[in-house]
């Protein structure tokens, strides 16, 4: 018989057994123990750019790094590995994928999308796909992944088509309807639709996307592959990968799961031509599957993609583990998105129920917010004066067409706010606040640039 590839998962932690949840439950002054090396006096309603990591799991990691420096090559050999494996069958399980094979540990949703198009643009290059045959993906995609699209697959031959989705939205049905307009225009004359590019929450602005729902009608229009970039998604939504359906699906864990950054999970459905999948760093493991390429790209902190199991035991200390932390964020990120609207004079930018734990929220129009410049220009206003940081959005008015309106005129700037466990009530206060002082000062955007 043929000796398993302990590596990749074989005949080492046979099945994970999941963590059982604490009798006692966390309580709110462990929660400002675990978070007490945030900036104290900082409103951080901005988790979903970079995450939070709790002081148990950074001690966790600390544990790891040690382990390292006092002998790496013990650690190399007899724990790396392991520790890895371990982690991804976790996250197997977290993500209902069939086989830990199709979980690979990655620093990110942008190594993921390099390691997608990589392959795409390499069959541009052999020539397997059509000059000028297409990929599509939503305008509003993450810079990173666009940029990839244009390193790997354009300057290859192929070409991009951007759905152009409504904001503020209204209604699932408003994004499908985009949606199949989109890939009726990628499919004109003659060209094939190689690969679709879906968000499952989208950045900014952030709205939830009905990812099965584009999935299955990818299915039906015959789009060979689709890829879902759900960078805010695990520990945001629920992340099902088999409901979803998709051929490859990446999301971050330091976002919304407290690990520490770097480490995100690519899924890659299993089939003929998974094997063709390469890691954009190339090791001494080069050929031997993505998981196992993923796991040893040189000598690095491997730590973030260890501590998957003290991040478990955190989560499991809250009521109802994850899915309780879920319902909590997006409960609470409606309620503040509520609360800001009011005192503003303004609206949301989705339903609540497009909502994860990140809502848009409508600034006055009286902030006269005309241009990106402008957006950073007040959201380093609020940090450096307020210590509130919190993204701000532009919303570009398409032409003829008129957007939402309060008291004074178009609304044409958004705060992206986000709720995370560590978050409270005078955070977004905090802002609200803000707003409304400068508001009442007869401030504009363009008097804060002097400032």
């Amino acid at each position: 018989m043929q000796h398993e590839d302990p590596r990749n998962g074989e005949s080492v932690h046979r099945g994970s057994k999941k963590s059982k949840l604490s009798s006692k439950f966390i309580t709110e002054s462990d929660i400002r123990d675990e978070f007490s090396h945030h900036h104290p006096s900082v409103a951080r309603i901005n988790n979903g750019s970079f995450g939070s990591c709790p002081g148990s799991v950074l001690t966790a990691q600390r544990h790891l790094q040690m382990q390292f420096l006092r002998q790496p090559d013990a650690f190399y050999f007899n724990t790396l590995r392991d520790g890895i494996t371990a982690s991804r069958k976790i996250i197997k399980d977290l993500i209902n994928a069939d086989h830990v094979d199709e979980v690979s540990l990655v620093d990110n949703a942008t190594t993921a999308a390099a390691i997608v198009l990589q392959r795409i643009g390499r069959s541009f290059a052999e020539g397997k796909f059509q000059k000028n045959d297409t990929v599509l993906m939503l305008h509003c995609a993450f810079q990173a992944v666009k940029k990839s699209i244009q390193a790997y697959v354009t300057r290859a031959g192929g070409s991009v088509i951007e759905v152009r989705l409504p904001f503020p939205v209204n209604s699932e049905e408003e994004i499908i309807s985009e949606f199949k307009k989109s890939i009726e225009e990628g499919k004109s004359n003659g060209r094939k639709i190689r690969l679709a590019i879906i968000d499952h929450i989208t950045s900014m602005p952030s709205v939830v996307i009905p990812v099965k729902e584009l999935v299955r009608i990818c299915r039906e229009e015959g789009i060979e592959q689709v890829f879902v970039d759900a960078a805010h998604a695990i520990g945001s939504v629920k992340v099902d990968v088999k409901e979803v359906g998709a051929d490859f699906y990446v999301s971050n864990l330091h976002k919304w799961f407290f690990c520490p950054p770097s480490v995100a999970f690519l899924y890659c459905k299993k089939s003929a031509s998974s094997s063709d999948l390469h890691h954009p760093v190339v090791s001494h493991e080069y050929g031997n599957g993505l998981p196992i390429e993923s796991a040893w790209i040189g000598t690095r902190d491997y730590s973030s993609q260890l501590v998957v199991p003290a991040v478990l035991e955190f989560v499991n200390r809250f009521e109802g583990g994850i899915d309780g932390i879920m319902k909590r964020n997006h409960d609470e990120v409606v309620k503040m998105g509520k609360m800001l609207a009011e005192s503003w004079g303004t609206n949301l930018g989705s339903p609540p129920e497009m909502s994860p734990a990140m809502i848009m929220v409508g600034l006055p129009s009286r902030m006269c917010l005309n241009s990106e410049e402008d957006a950073v220009t007040l959201r380093s206003h609020l940090r450096d004066h307020y210590d509130v940081e919190v993204p701000i959005f532009h919303q570009v008015s398409k032409d003829g067409e008129e957007g939402v309106r309060d008291k004074d005129g178009f609304i044409t700037g958004y705060v992206r706010i986000s709720h995370q466990v560590y978050n409270t009530l005078e955070d977004y206060e905090k802002l609200r606040d803000a707003i409304n002082q400068l508001v009442e000062d007869g401030k504009t955007c363009k008097m804060l640039y002097k400032e």
